[in-house]
């Protein structure tokens, strides 16, 4: 297994530990380079960056921007920047303003459906009140008993088509690439195999991804099985991107894996992580 993780969460956003739990996490499992990604805030990067110092385990800056792009929704990972730097930080407020439109938005279509009051248990769930996800809505509705686990929450509810979907505008990917290349980072499309979208579809978006300005794309994801990991993976070298990888981790028991314990790369990908690694 491959010691890099480079897409976790903490509950700055949507995860369940904190920033130094995470770290400290991931350095359990014998992680040698770890990224915090919160979902567009990096609040937490300061404390996860302490912590992995006292591991003895390179850290990483990130963050995980959600971008519009056509019908569908996307996440751009940033890695290795300036978390301070004025573009960034401005952009990012402006995402983290429109979530919580959106979670207003997600409990009124909650109530007309028969489950009132979700928005009020969701917040609850939220250690920081500027980042409420549909993480927070499952975790609610799997306490009042409306789904048995957060799996069935997103077959029943929170997705495209269900009561709690709200339509919403992100970031454009062009903005969310260039406020990660202004403050000194790489943009990396998270998870592409998430993606409701055919290989035509696939195709055009990498080639926009490379166009903006886009370094990397996961291959190795928390979700992502070997045929994924396989696809991805050439496309990477066809394209021309640096690969990722990262679990993708909230909870466990919510995912795939705990930090750190993800699988290696296929033949032929070039890691992005060498630059960090290599610099310590």
């Amino acid at each position: 297994m491959t010691p890099v993780d480079l897409h976790c969460h903490s509950n700055v956003s949507d995860g369940l530990l904190t920033p130094t739990a995470v770290a400290r996490l991931a350095a359990s499992r014998g992680c040698r380079l770890f990224a915090l990604t919160d979902h567009d805030d990096v609040r937490g990067l300061a404390a996860a960056a302490d912590e992995a110092q006292q591991q003895g385990m390179r850290f990483v800056s990130g963050v995980e921007i959600s971008v519009s792009w056509g019908r569908h929704t996307l996440h751009i990972v940033g890695l290795g920047f300036d978390p301070a730097h004025p573009a960034l930080r401005d952009g990012l407020a402006q995402v983290r303003a429109g979530r919580a439109e959106r979670a207003v938005a997600m409990g009124e279509s909650l109530a007309r459906a028969g489950i009132p009051d979700v928005l009020e248990g969701a917040q609850r769930h939220a250690d920081n009140p500027e980042i409420i996800s549909r993480a927070h809505f499952a975790r609610h509705l799997v306490e009042r008993g409306a789904a048995k686990d957060m799996k069935s929450v997103f077959k029943r509810y929170l997705v495209r088509g269900k009561p709690g979907y709200v339509e919403h505008e992100w970031a454009r990917l062009h903005d969310a690439i260039d406020w990660i290349r202004a403050a000194g980072g790489v943009a990396v499309l998270a998870h592409p195999a998430r993606y409701d979208m055919g290989n035509e579809t696939m195709r055009v978006l990498l080639t926009e991804f490379r166009r903006l300005g886009g370094e990397a794309i996961e291959v190795v994801s928390g979700v992502h099985g070997v045929h994924e990991v396989a696809r991805f993976g050439r496309l990477a070298q066809e394209f021309g991107f640096f690969a990722s990888s990262g679990t993708d981790y909230h909870a466990t028991g919510e995912g795939a894996r705990d930090p750190g314990l993800n699988p290696d790369l296929p033949a032929g990908c070039t890691p992005v992580w060498t630059r960090w690694l290599e610099a310590a």
